[in-house]
């Protein structure tokens, strides 16, 4: 770590700041407590409606807050990235200055010696982090989740300077820079395994993520998008703290950005909803053709993840605290590294019986299948043209290529969707399970019959064995 310097070129206590921002009276407000947040590059200040965030002055490999310049470029950067997705939440920054009796005051005109960036105070306990481990996360909710991202990506700018496999093979590279300087917690055989497995998975999707480059798929997008930067605000999912001190960890592929939230969701147990932004977030953008490159991004999440808190059990006093913390780095290094397992594709399809029991069973599977973060579901409802029908097919085969299972959720009333699921069957060579909703004299052959009459229980049961979705050595569902 470095010192700061204010605009004079005079070293600055951080002290001497953080007493200033610490006392209501230096925002006008004398009698109001003054709250504090701490993070690794960052302290906040709550008091009243608002936040006042301060960048510390440190410098790492990927940031330099070292100067009150620099300090004031991130804040600005920050606002202008975070407008995008939160502009109820940014309001501005503000300079903090050195007055004429030499005091620190928000109101002078005296030399700027720092800045903080002014947001709309939110309630903790509206982040997505704290609504997840205090089970108050719905399906509803994480479907809106998912749609908001979805919608951010779809608005983002495009940029060809970043990402691609060039923008991957840097973060494996830097992963592995990083987590060598933690090895007592994260181990030098499991980082060097892990790394040679990554570099491999990188040389079978590198033309693949040039491509996608290519056709726009890499835009200025979050770079953190974890569940504890983002919070209920106004009843809505709400983006904010996105990246703003390295370009090459915000410009990546759409998909790389995702990859954080569903690794996150996967890390915390919450399989049923990483499967249900994944699913929304497809039937949103249609972005199927990526999918053989996910695994690779998700393993990449939990690594960079695994580093992070290692690092932080590093410099922890308390041994308890720094043992759990250690002990969840080792966790993190172990899910990166089953990420990059081999997938087992199957086609499941559901029919007969009505659209509202097809879509209770289908998404009961889904998430029950390898690889993270579970299977992709089809729906087709009603329509029966045969370009439909190629649609839904050809989608099908994609995602099989991909890796992954594909639920066909429809009614198989016509004999050409079924022709076309059984040439899909024999072209894909895997493993296909039909499950019939409803009359056995109107089941496909060899089609398995699900009998509604024994109860949605017993239903559900009777679809994940046949379905071959027990069989995966986890249970979906919060931790």
């Amino acid at each position: 770590m470095r010192p700061a310097c204010d605009a004079t070129g005079s070293v600055l206590s951080e002290s001497e700041i953080t007493d200033f921002l610490s006392t209501g009276g230096s925002y006008g407000l004398r009698d109001h407590p003054v709250e504090r947040i701490e993070t690794h590059c960052s302290i906040v200040f709550l008091i009243g409606d608002n936040a006042y965030k301060l960048k510390r002055p440190i410098a790492f490999s990927v940031l330099d807050y070292t100067s009150a310049e620099r300090r004031e470029a991130a804040c600005r950067r920050e606002l202008e990235l975070n407008r995008r997705t939160a502009p109820d939440l940014y309001l501005g920054i503000r300079a903090i200055r050195r007055g004429k009796d030499g005091k620190l005051t928000f109101e002078d005109k005296g030399p700027v010696v720092d800045w903080v960036v002014v947001m709309r105070r939110f309630e903790q306990s509206d982040l997505f982090n704290r609504l997840a481990d205090e089970n108050r996360l719905m399906p509803n909710l994480v479907r809106e989740l998912a749609g908001e991202v979805a919608r951010f990506h779809a608005a983002a700018q495009v940029t060809t300077a970043f990402g691609g496999a060039h923008g991957l093979c840097r973060a494996i590279e830097h992963n592995r820079r990083d987590q060598l300087t933690v090895e007592p917690v994260l181990h030098q055989a499991a980082i060097e395994r892990l790394y040679g497995n990554s570099i491999g998975a990188l040389e079978r999707v590198g033309t693949l993520l040039d491509r996608r480059r290519e056709r726009g798929r890499v835009r200025v997008c979050h770079g953190d998008l974890r569940l504890a930067n983002i919070c209920l605000y106004e009843r809505r999912p709400t983006l904010f703290d996105a990246i703003e001190f390295a370009d090459d960890l915000s410009c990546v592929d759409v998909l790389y950005d995702l990859a954080f939230l569903l690794m996150d969701m996967e890390q915390r147990g919450l399989h049923v909803f990483a499967n249900i932004v994944f699913n929304r977030y497809l039937d949103a953008t249609g972005d199927i053709d990526g999918l053989s490159a996910l695994p690779l991004m998700l393993s990449l999440r939990a690594a960079t993840r695994a580093y992070a808190v290692a690092e932080s059990s590093m410099r922890k006093a308390d041994r308890d605290q720094s043992r759990l913390l250690a002990n969840s780095a080792q966790s993190l290094m172990q899910l990166a590294s089953s990420l990059l397992g081999p997938g087992s594709p199957r086609l499941v399809a559901i029919g007969g019986g009505i659209e509202a029991d097809r879509i209770l069973i289908s998404d009961d599977l889904a998430p029950r299948f390898a690889p993270v973060p579970g299977a992709r579901v089809v729906r087709s409802g009603r329509q029966t043209t045969a370009q439909a029908n190629a649609t839904i097919t050809g989608e099908a085969a994609e995602i099989i290529t991909a890796g992954y299972t594909a639920i066909l959720d429809a009614p198989f009333e016509d004999s050409m969707r079924l022709r076309q699921v059984a040439e899909l069957v024999e072209a894909k060579h895997v493993p296909f399970v039909g499950l019939w909703l409803g009359d056995a004299r109107n089941a496909p052959s060899a089609w398995h019959v699900v009998d509604h009459d024994h109860g949605t229980a017993a239903v559900m049961t009777a679809a994940r064995r046949l379905s071959g979705a027990a069989a995966l050595p986890r249970e979906p569902g919060n931790p």
